[in-house]
């Protein structure tokens, strides 16, 4: 168990945008910082993190809560989990009993692979590092790749002995279950044999965003037609091949700072480049770019530069899958290298200056790049010049943007040495079929709906509970404040009339709402809201300097998951940047007292309305006392009007 004292710190210390924005691409939008949910796949910035509060919102996916909660549901952290991750990113020693055999049974099945997985990487690297054969064998590999020591380190990269049993056998004497082994792919079973998938390969450990490790690349070393040069990890349910990219986590802070991202093949393509100096590079481990992994660069920039080495058969078989990329509305560029050297090779030759200078000099945008190519290719050949003016313009018609399609029409026309009338002519045909098999499904989807008759009533508002809710919300927000308050105290006149007279008195919001409450009478009819009523009233007695951060760190998930909802609600209208619109909306700090005095008016109107309900109700029933409880429908009608007139509404 973390002890409470670490807890407390790491909540304390650490800050949800800078957690946040190791993961997603935020910008300022006023006090707050906005971005691209990672829960969804979205064009529109939805999700929201504010650094006052210290807690964040995904609109799109309704999710939110604390720092911990953002590990919790983004890396599916357990809670020790994500403390330890925090403390790991801030220097915080952890303090911590030791954990039982019992709470290791306990853990559930994909926390058991990770811990397999994070034991196996250290165990490769320790191989690497203390063996003998590691030393010889492993470890010169890497130095003639011309990798460092701090840099073997940095990236965990370790090696496999060449024996059937070495790893499996050593973990399993430390307590990992076979099952475990077998499902992550680090075991081979077959029958009673058991075998080490990566027996004699150097290691390249596959990390998540958050520094995960959900499975290996392994090099075989020796020449072998039977065996694969290179060979990953199985699907597990922690490994996702189409879903992660090497080197993300490395890589991650230095694609938002620089706002690009380069795209390499390999594994040392990764390594070299970063060594050298340039940080913001990611592969996607040999395999066809996926729209999972162009999402996941989409978080951190929105500029893509794909690197390849002089082969230009590889390269026409690269091109087909980068527009995918487009479709994201992503902007792409491509540099090749001099033929027979690839990112490796070159950026080990070369100083930081002069690489950089190199994909500064030679990074041309992709369409325009892609048209040359073709056109090379094409000469005067009529048919392949035709083909390639379809290819062209098919994947241009994956850009979303209006305005870009028409430069990239009018860049290709020049290159391809045809007019922009013929390209503007076939890009609305693909979009005129696009849209007639959108309109196809479409209608094919409403032929679906037409049989399904509603059978329930739309849903009203439940006025009571979004009254209760914006009593929690003030209290969250203004709670420790203090406010001139104008009370209304009922008198009756000479002529026996009702009246309402104002009072001015000085207090904190809380208290005022805790009386105003007390002296109706008036009870929470939502359970969650209750709760969180008596924790927030119980705490801010208590403490007079009350935090908002503090109170959201200190309850249970299901409690800070509502906070935050309610939170940051009235904070959508910043997503729409309505300030550069010239459209300002009103803080309601403006006028607290107010806001306190107009929502607890309208309760009471609520109420007075359902008490007047029971009432008629009751005379059907009762006889003999219709006139007692008819002159209290009368009064509470009048009541009502009054708060009514004090509201400024008509009844």
């Amino acid at each position: 168990m973390i002890s409470k004292s670490t807890i407390d710190q790491v909540f304390e210390t650490a800050r949800v945008e800078e957690v946040i924005g190791d993961f997603v691409q935020l910008k300022k939008a006023g006090s707050n910082f906005k971005g691209l949910s990672p829960f969804s796949d979205e064009r529109s910035p939805s999700f929201m993190v504010s650094p006052v509060k210290q807690i964040w919102k995904d609109f799109s996916s309704g999710k939110g809560g604390t720092v911990v909660s953002f590990l919790m549901e983004h890396e599916h952290f357990t809670y020790p989990e994500a403390i330890k991750y925090l403390a790991k990113k801030y220097n915080i020693e952890i303090e911590e009993t030791e954990q039982s055999d019992e709470d290791k049974v306990q853990a559930n099945e994909k926390e058991s692979m990770y811990l397999v997985s994070e034991f196996a990487s250290k165990y490769f690297q320790k191989v690497l590092f203390k063996t003998d054969k590691g030393q010889a064998i492993g470890l010169s590999y890497f130095k003639e790749r011309g990798f460092t020591d701090e840099t073997i380190k940095k990236f965990h990269l370790g090696y496999a002995l060449d024996e059937w049993q070495a790893f499996t056998d050593e973990a399993l004497k430390q307590g990992y279950n076979i099952d475990y082994l077998e499902k992550t792919g680090l075991t081979i079973v077959k029958d009673e044999k058991r075998f080490d998938r990566f027996k004699g390969r150097v290691m390249f450990p596959i990390h998540s965003m958050s520094g995960r490790v959900l499975g290996f690349g392994g090099r075989i070393l020796i020449t072998d037609k039977k065996a694969a040069k290179y060979l990953n990890s199985p699907e597990s349910d922690i490994y996702h091949k189409s879903k992660i990219l090497y080197g993300i986590y490395h890589a991650k802070q230095s694609i938002a700072k620089e706002d690009n991202c380069y795209l390499v093949e390999g594994y040392t393509d990764v390594i070299q480049f970063h060594q050298k100096g340039i940080k913001n590079v990611v592969s996607s481990s040999g395999t066809a770019l996926t729209s999972d992994q162009i999402r996941l660069i989409n978080r951190l920039t929105k500029n893509i530069t794909v690197l390849f080495d002089g082969d230009a058969a590889g390269i026409r078989a690269s091109l087909r899958g980068i527009d995918l990329i487009l479709e994201q509305g992503m902007n792409v560029k491509v540099c090749t290298f001099p033929d027979g050297e690839d990112p490796d090779s070159f950026a080990k030759q070369n100083t930081l200056e002069e690489l950089a200078l190199y994909l500064e000099e030679n990074a041309k945008d992709f369409i325009a790049y892609k048209a040359s190519l073709l056109m090379e290719e094409a000469k005067n050949d009529p048919i392949k010049k035709a083909a390639l003016i379809r290819d062209m313009v098919n994947s241009i018609s994956k850009i979303p943007d209006r305005i870009q399609k028409e430069i990239y029409v009018q860049e290709c026309a020049k290159i391809m040495d045809i007019s922009e009338q013929v390209l503007f002519s076939t890009l609305a045909q693909i979009g005129k079929k696009e849209q007639q098999d959108a309109n196809k499904a479409y209608k094919e989807e409403q032929k679906a709906f037409d049989v399904v008759q509603r059978t329930e009533p739309v849903k009203k508002v439940d006025i009571q509970y979004e009254l209760e809710r914006k009593i929690i919300e003030i209290l969250l927000l203004y709670g420790n404040k203090t406010e001139d308050f104008e009370d209304l105290i009922l008198k009756e006149t000479e002529e026996g009339k009702l009246t309402l007279e104002p009072v001015t008195h000085n207090a904190k919001v809380f208290e005022k709402i805790y009386l105003d409450l007390q002296e109706d009478e008036m009870e929470f009819s939502n359970e969650n809201f209750k709760t969180l009523y008596y924790t927030i009233i119980d705490t801010l007695n208590q403490n007079p300097e009350f935090a908002l951060e503090n109170f959201v760190n200190n309850v249970d998930e299901q409690m800070a998951s509502e906070i935050t909802t309610i939170l940051m609600n009235d904070e959508k209208y910043q997503l729409s940047d309505w300030e550069r619109k010239n459209i300002f909306p009103k803080s309601k700090s403006q006028g607290i007292a107010q806001l306190v005095n107009e929502t607890i008016l309208s309760l009471r109107c609520f109420l007075i309305d359902q008490k007047v309900n029971e009432f008629k109700l009751e005379t059907q029933d009762a006889t003999s006392q219709n006139k007692t409880i008819l002159e209290d429908v009368l009064n509470y009608s009048n009541l009502k009007m009054l708060l009514s007139r004090k509201l400024n509404r008509v009844l």
